[in-house]
């Protein structure tokens, strides 16, 4: 009955070299108390280099959204362009995207479920402004507030604009 001891104490020592736990011995089973503060200081040190980061991140989130959403409604822009020629004027306004207008000039084509499927908001929850003739005399401009819902400002509370001429 000699031989599993030795067979164990040379599985020990082959463990101890390689680093390995050998299943049964309580004497290593588990984590110490050691092993488990050095696991929370890492995951602590990068919580603290990553949440930083991650936390400025909902305004800037927000403002790719209002750029993606400026894109798609001034491609549905140049689609009502497409059909009649011009685009919807400043007092139909982006509304003519979603349902048919009724005042001058009216669509001569119109698709049966419009340009976009509902009027579009910018992510802080405030309508996009439209104004055509643009600026510049031709097209149209599209924008919108930023953040503060004022003209002008900097970072998140710049505007945001779209322009064709």
């Amino acid at each position: 009955m000699r031989t599993p001891n030795v067979i164990r104490r040379l599985a020990l020592k082959i463990a101890r070299r390689t680093g390995r736990r050998l299943p049964g011995n309580p004497a290593e089973a588990g984590l110490t108390l050691i092993e488990m503060i050095v696991v929370l200081a890492i995951i602590a040190l990068v919580a603290a280099l990553i949440v930083p980061n991650v936390i400025g991140r909902p305004d800037e989130a927000r403002r790719t959204v209002a750029e993606a959403d400026l894109k798609t409604i001034s491609a549905a822009l140049k689609m009502y362009r497409l059909d009649n020629s011009d685009y919807p004027t400043t007092e139909q306004g982006l509304a003519a995207l979603v349902k048919k207008p009724t005042t001058a000039p009216q669509p001569r084509i119109w698709p049966e479920e419009g340009y976009l499927a509902q009027m579009p908001e910018d992510p802080w929850g405030r309508p996009y402004g439209y104004r055509s003739p643009g600026a510049s005399g031709r097209g149209f401009d599209l924008y919108s507030l930023g953040k503060d819902g004022k003209p002008g400002g900097e970072g998140v509370d710049a505007d945001i604009k779209e322009q064709r001429s």
